[in-house]
């Protein structure tokens, strides 16, 4: 047990910064970033020994929390929004600019997503658009949740390819 303090200790001392400026990058707000990065490490001391590289797990899930942050805020900005509808009052905060461009980048997501495999997407999907943790996906598919954690990393890749080769 002492020896994964440890890790998680020298794991805190050498990414902490990197880790809250990468996030501070993703999501909208400082206090935002800061709650990722503690859940981000949480998990880390949750999981350790299943974790073969820990600096890598912990980014992948700070980046996976802080997607479900902007998804979580972005929905609750929309539900505050709809009362207004009725009322023919237009939201000032997106223009319809950036809405067409949050359109066209949900519809590359979603062709990122198609071209994964079936198992790689269902967990994928399972564990980024339903925030469902590793060993919950693991025991609904009946599978390990090592092959949980290869097919997210999978996924991960080849959606980031595809996004790339897509926006170049």
């Amino acid at each position: 047990m002492s020896s994964h303090r440890d890790l998680i200790g020298r794991l805190y001392s050498s990414s902490h910064r990197a880790l809250r400026r990468y996030v501070r990058r993703l999501v909208a707000s400082h206090d935002t970033a800061e709650e990722v990065v503690q859940e981000a490490f949480l998990r880390i001391y949750e999981n350790v020994e299943r974790i073969d590289t820990p600096r890598a797990f912990l980014f992948t899930t700070a980046r996976n929390l802080a997607a479900s942050a902007r998804r979580t805020s972005r929905s609750r900005k929309t539900e505050t929004l709809g009362d207004f509808e009725p009322l023919g009052v237009e939201s000032s905060g997106v223009s319809p600019e950036e809405r067409a461009v949050a359109e066209e980048e949900l519809q590359l997501l979603q062709q990122a997503v198609a071209h994964l495999s079936p198992q790689c997407r269902t967990v994928f999907s399972l564990r980024v658009f339903h925030d469902y943790s590793y060993k919950e996906i693991a025991t609904r598919l009946g599978v390990a949740p090592k092959t949980v954690e290869n097919h997210v990393a999978r996924a991960l890749r080849e959606t980031h390819e595809y996004l790339r080769r897509r926006t170049k």
